[in-house]
């Protein structure tokens, strides 16, 4: 008997440390069956700083910092290791398309506060990211914070 192919599930947050209400769609998706995990945080850093700027790749390298210390919280939550990436990409969907060029995805969790304006006018990360067929979980926040 062979073993299930893992879903492959890419995981884009705007926060570097993931709040509770990530962590808990997490562990959910993991428990429906075998998983892997791809966390993605875009690049901190004011979009209008060229790709090159020392300042891109700072911001970049202090999320960085953030990320590998909560990355334990999200590999208890995934019940396995969790690949976790910050992009030199300020834009989300640019940083999301990067990593779906190069690599297959079968699902998308998206955990990014989205403008109000954004979502009435369906500009928002979830509905620019549909036209690529993939299953997407937006997660609303109520507010941002620490998953402690």
């Amino acid at each position: 008997m062979t073993e299930p192919i893992p879903a492959r599930i890419l995981v884009v947050t705007d926060h570097p440390e993931p709040d509770a209400t990530l962590l808990h769609a997490i562990e959910e998706r993991a428990a429906q069956g075998p998983t892997q995990f791809r966390l993605v945080v875009p690049n901190p850093a004011p979009s209008e700083i060229h790709l090159l700027h020392p300042e891109r790749h700072a911001k970049a390298a202090a999320a960085e910092g953030v990320l590998r210390y909560a990355l334990p919280m999200v590999e208890r939550a995934a019940g396995g290791p969790v690949i976790g990436t910050v992009s030199v990409r300020h834009d989300p969907m640019d940083a999301v398309e990067e990593i779906l060029y190069g690599e297959p995805v079968d699902e998308i969790i998206v955990s990014v506060t989205d403008h109000r304006l954004a979502t009435r006018l369906h500009q928002d990360l979830a509905h620019r990211l549909r036209h690529h067929g993939l299953p997407i979980l937006h997660l609303e926040h109520a507010q941002r914070g620490s998953a402690g």
